[in-house]
């Protein structure tokens, strides 16, 4: 069996490409932090059967400033395979912590890096990169050429992070790869990102347990995919015969108008009735005209996005609505 090892397995990503993973066989090592709650939501249809967790998948207590953990646990597992998902990933958050996003996002990706380049079996390396590091791009859409050009903390760490895995790559001959990864969501995305924020609230005004949704500026317009599919493309991308990087991205742009409006929609509800502007949730710089081309990964690893953004919304509001019933796990979808 190939095996891998994969950081934030306990998030979104993760916990797509831990399925990806052990559907393909894999023996899958997730390294995740110790926090006073032994919850893993998005891990619990794994986490309970008896034949997959401590058999196919293990869990290890590591933080991405622990290089001493991280190196142990790689030459404990020997992996094939690094899948390097973790880190501070709000990006308005890093605005507020930007000290501790660069410390996790940036230097933790470069430990990672000179670790795995001590090994002797050189195991393949996958970072998810992010289209912020584009930041305001002066041309759209975006390809892997397109110049970095971040504006925020987050996406600051994250091109550092992204040229030295292409450092890596072009001095010691190393098999790293980045995925620069558009905004991609799903109904394991976290609370405090927009889009759960909006299907959430929507569930929940409908049920008549909310009664506005206070948004920041409805204007600013991403490429929105899902999630799981991603996590497909990141496997695919190791898999190829040479390390490369590749933009994953839906190559369609939609305002956080258009979701809430979609999303309101389909619980036949009026968004401008529900939603109000606060300016507290207006970031100090936002990135504009992200517009993702994936046509290199559709080209070379017959990667393309499917989902397109009103089945994607309508996905997230009817999990969140049985969700809030109690009659479905967020592990479902």
């Amino acid at each position: 069996m190939r095996s891998a090892i994969i950081t934030g397995i306990t998030g979104q990503d993760g916990s797509y490409l831990c399925e990806v993973l052990l559907n393909k066989g894999y023996v899958v090592h997730g390294i995740v932090r110790r926090s006073s709650s032994l919850e893993r939501p998005r891990l619990l249809s794994q986490y309970n059967n008896t034949e997959i967790y401590g058999k196919r998948l293990f869990l290890h207590y590591a933080d991405l400033s622990d290089t001493t953990s991280i190196r142990r646990i790689i030459a404990q597992t020997k992996p094939d395979e690094f899948y390097h998902l973790a880190g501070q990933s709000h990006v308005g958050l890093s605005f507020e912590i930007p000290e501790s996003t660069c410390e996790l996002t940036a230097m933790g990706t470069l430990r990672i890096m000179e670790i795995l380049r001590d090994q002797p079996n050189n195991p393949k390396l996958l970072h998810a990169s992010s289209r912020e590091i584009f930041g305001t791009p002066k041309i759209s859409p975006q390809d892997e050429y397109t110049p970095q050009n971040p504006n925020s903390p987050y996406g600051c760490a994250k091109a550092f992070a992204t040229q030295m895995v292409r450092v890596y790559r072009e001095s010691h001959g190393s098999f790293f790869c980045n995925a620069i990864c558009y905004n991609h969501e799903s109904p394991r995305r976290a609370e405090n990102f927009v889009t759960r924020k909006i299907t959430l609230a929507v569930a929940r005004i409908k049920l008549g347990l909310q009664s506005k949704l206070m948004l920041g500026s409805v204007d600013s317009a991403r490429d929105w995919g899902y999630a799981k599919e991603y996590a497909e493309a990141m496997w695919l991308i190791l898999q190829h015969a040479s390390p490369d990087d590749y933009v994953l991205a839906t190559g369609t742009s939609h305002t956080v108008r258009e979701f809430a409006q979609i999303a309101f929609e389909h619980v036949g509800l009026d968004w401008q009735q529900h939603v109000e502007l606060d300016k507290r949730f207006v970031r100090p710089a936002d990135a504009a005209s992200l517009l993702g081309d994936a046509s290199k990964a559709e080209r070379i690893l017959g990667w393309k996005a499917k989902t397109h953004l009103h089945e994607l919304v309508r996905l997230m509001v009817d999990h969140d609505m049985k969700l809030l019933a109690g009659t479905q796990p967020m592990t479902d979808q």
